[in-house]
């Protein structure tokens, strides 16, 4: 069974954590967080994150990485396993453990509906980001206008253009900063580009979590006096 959703929230995963545990090996459960995301003028493209599959899985892909994988999905899966490695030893940023073959990862902060993502994406860019998703407070706009409020204060802690991007029509609105770099670079600028990430990863945390949070409290303080 493959769930997409807009958000998976903790109790539903770990439901599904649950029974991927107690069904038989021929019985399996995922989870997929569908996203879409535009960098700049390009056009959207589609983001499928998985944050649940059955451990049995996992390792069956493990074994066969080397068999099934592209040379370049190689490369994003050992950058990305190298950087979910330091952040987890080294800042206790995280508790994941598997890099994938895919272009991004996202973070969970532990805000329902928020997620904190490193990504190399078209045009020779890489990013960090915060993804608000739609059922956050069953209104991502309010919560990304009241953080856009707070522009000034929120950009000064960061040295590259802070994008911001409403995304009205779409599932999640972003916020983000980026610099130029490819999967394919040399192994010295890919460490660089790795130490980058994790710098603007452990930036993105310290500033926006009290940053969501204040707005969320905000948001719900309004919502109180109106009812």
């Amino acid at each position: 069974m493959i769930w997409i959703a807009e958000e998976v929230r903790d109790e539903h995963r770990q439901a599904m954590e649950w029974l991927n545990q107690r069904t038989d090996t021929e019985t399996q459960f995922f989870a997929v967080v569908l996203e879409v995301l535009q960098i700049d003028d390009s056009n959207p493209a589609l983001d499928f994150k998985l944050v649940v599959s059955p451990n049995e899985w996992q390792k069956s892909q493990k074994q066969n990485t080397s068999t099934n994988l592209t040379p370049r999905q190689e490369k994003y899966k050992n950058y990305f396993q190298a950087l979910i490695n330091e952040l987890r030893e080294e800042y206790k940023f995280t508790k994941a453990r598997v890099g994938q073959p895919q272009n991004w990862h996202t973070f969970s902060p532990g805000i329902p509906g928020v997620g904190y993502g490193a990504q190399f994406a078209k045009g020779g860019k890489v990013l960090v980001y915060v993804n608000i998703y739609q059922s956050v407070h069953e209104n991502r706009l309010a919560l990304f206008d009241t953080l856009q409020k707070r522009d000034e204060n929120i950009e000064s802690n960061f040295d590259n253009l802070i994008e911001w991007n409403r995304a009205e029509e779409q599932q999640a609105s972003w916020i983000g900063v980026s610099r130029d770099g490819s999967i394919e670079s040399a192994d010295s600028e890919l460490k660089e580009i790795r130490e980058w990430h994790i710098e603007n990863l452990l930036k993105l945390k310290e500033v926006f979590t009290p940053e969501i949070e204040k707005a969320l409290e905000t948001l719900n303080s309004s919502e109180k006096e109106e009812s």
